[in-house]
């Protein structure tokens, strides 16, 4: 296992969107987080996949369609399927309030809203990470 954090980020569905989520990628690592990028049009199980082969930390998922919602009970019940679960955190320009309360419900880690800080998204990634890594 190595000593730094390692982030899957990605983006969900049909969200064409990619332009967040490679800012995200960029930000993190920056913050000398590993980043596996693996760009749009992901289902629940290639992400669950790819994040179990890659054994990422955490998982960040770019939102810019509500196509989330749909998918967030599935994408997190298939990541804490892991030992030890894998969370996930969302964020993205159309994520509200009330969308941010849904997909806690669903079982989704962390949701960060578009007026958060950056380092807000830097440290629901890697407090997320820090949970699972201790669980090793």
């Amino acid at each position: 296992m190595s000593d730094r954090t390692r982030a899957l980020v990605t983006v969900l569905g049909l969200d064409q969107h990619e332009a967040g989520a490679l800012a995200v990628a960029r930000l993190l690592r920056d913050a000398g987080v590993e980043v596996v990028y693996t760009g749009r049009f992901n289902t629940p199980q290639t992400i669950a996949a790819i994040a179990a082969d890659e054994d990422v930390d955490v998982v960040g998922v770019s939102c810019h369609s509500w196509e989330f919602l749909h998918y967030a009970a599935e994408l997190a019940s298939l990541l804490h399927a892991e030992s030890p679960p894998i969370p996930v955190v969302v964020g993205g320009s159309i994520i509200t309030p009330a969308d941010r309360g849904e997909v806690l419900r669903k079982g989704i880690d962390a949701a960060v809203l578009p007026t958060a800080p950056l380092q807000e998204v830097v440290d629901a990634v890697l407090e997320l990470a820090a949970s699972r890594r201790s669980a090793r």
